[in-house]
């Protein structure tokens, strides 16, 4: 089976809560799966860019647009969790563990803009 967006944007889709639980890797890690593609586990969200890498997602220039089944891997600012972010597109919003207002999944993700890599299966 390849890599199936739809599946994967629609698992994330129908499979959110209606508030965070702080689980965004598993929800997205789920989501990437029914599209297809099982990744290397890690302990943290920040920790998921070479898993991605390794199951032929690309990194992607920080001016590219977000499209369907598009994955960022957002790294704890300070003063965090420390754990940090894992989110995926479905083609208008950004679906972790529940539907976010954008990529960031909280006010102080907005105000301090941690780093960020947007990763796309090629």
């Amino acid at each position: 089976m390849g890599w199936d967006k739809d599946a994967a944007a629609d698992y994330i889709v129908k499979h959110v809560l209606p508030q965070s639980h702080s689980d965004c890797a598993k929800f997205t890690r789920r989501a990437i799966a029914a599209g297809g593609i099982n990744l290397i586990r890690t302990d943290y969200a920040k920790d998921y860019g070479d898993s991605l890498l390794k199951a032929g997602f690309v990194a992607l220039p920080q001016s590219t647009s977000p499209e369907k089944g598009d994955v960022a891997i957002i790294q704890p600012y300070k003063g965090g969790n420390g754990i940090g972010h894992m989110t995926m597109y479905d083609g208008k919003t950004w679906y972790s563990d529940f539907k976010q207002r954008d990529m960031y999944p909280g006010p102080k993700y907005r105000q301090l803009r941690p780093p960020y890599v947007i990763y796309r299966k090629k």
